[in-house]
């Protein structure tokens, strides 16, 4: 525990919020306002409320705590559930897990969350729901072609899918608008500078941005590939063990699936990039491999030029920074 901070665990299911204080004392509230409200009179400015990322339930709780000028911090549940298991616990219960959460705060002091600004979370909300209506689009279309290569299909079941799939293209340009909007907002130059890379889309411009919050929160290119989930593992040990090195897949997954896409693309038009994939292939490596070394490439492109503020330019050889 730091001099200046005190730490709550607590432990968020979908209408109950555990809390252990500094002091070992267990609290119980209700997943809602009122409950919210209970727990505010127990925390000063020096606390802070440590808690998993637990899908969707801990989100009003987290944001209610900053409006209310608290710290709070936000950890993968994969960390307390290996902090859980060096401590050879044999006791699981929402008790018990915001007891090692509020250890694990003294332990770790896990960096704070800073949160989202109200556009950034209607656009990351918007993107969910357009990836939603693009599978459902996907669907619409393999059911309408199941259908018609048929021997006698059914007239009005074709008619109800086309009007099914004209209706979600409608929502989608529609929501793609409101997107473009957000992000122009907040992110006008970002935006025309990212659409200069060569293998980079409108549209792939667009969901970078979403996904990265503008490259805000990052101080490095490689606190960005992180994130992404495109560093490598490599897992060597004395001589029995020499396994082959793959993507680490801790990460945003659409994020390293959006620039996954872009990689094929990169390798025709973006010079560094298709330099890289052919000295990787060349070396014999898998071409797998080497379009996940263009996507961090790729990343590293994006954050450089966004971060100096300057066009891509495949003759400036110092294109990385903070690396």
């Amino acid at each position: 525990m730091t001099k200046d901070r005190n730490y709550f665990g607590i432990d968020i299911s979908k209408d109950i919020i555990d809390v252990c204080d500094d002091n070992g004392n267990h609290y119980r509230f209700k997943n809602s306002l009122s409950g919210f409200k209970k727990l505010h009179k127990l925390i000063d400015v020096t606390t802070v409320c440590v808690m998993e990322s637990t899908g969707y339930y801990h989100v009003k709780l987290a944001y209610y705590l900053l409006e209310q000028n608290h710290k709070v911090s936000i950890v993968n549940p994969l960390k307390i559930k290996r902090y859980i298991q060096m401590q050879l616990s044999k006791i699981k219960t929402d008790k018990s897990d915001s007891k090692m959460i509020q250890a694990y705060g003294v332990a770790c002091n896990p960096s704070l969350w800073l949160g989202q600004s109200k556009t950034q979370q209607n656009s990351l909300q918007l993107s969910r729901l357009l990836s939603m209506y693009v599978k459902q689009t996907t669907q619409l279309k393999n059911k309408i072609h199941g259908e018609e290569v048929l021997g006698f299909p059914s007239k009005d079941v074709v008619r109800s899918l086309n009007r099914q799939l004209k209706n979600l293209k409608k929502e989608i340009e529609v929501l793609e608008e409101k997107l473009l909007k957000n992000v122009k907002s907040e992110y006008q130059e970002s935006l025309t500078l990212l659409k200069t890379i060569p293998g980079i889309g409108d549209k792939t411009a667009l969901m970078l941005l979403v996904f990265t919050d503008g490259f805000q929160r990052f101080t490095s290119s490689r606190e960005l590939c992180s994130y992404a989930g495109i560093t490598p593992i490599i897992r060597q040990s004395g001589t029995s063990i020499n396994g082959r090195p793959r993507m680490s897949k801790m990460g945003n997954p659409k994020l390293r699936n959006l620039l996954f896409m872009c990689s094929f693309n990169a390798c025709k038009y973006n010079q560094g990039c298709k330099a890289l994939y052919d000295r990787i292939v060349a070396k014999g490596k898998s071409k797998k491999l080497a379009l996940i070394a263009v996507c961090n490439k790729l990343l590293k492109q994006a954050f450089s030029i966004v971060k100096n503020r300057m066009p891509y330019d495949e003759n400036y050889k110092s294109v990385l920074v903070n690396n």
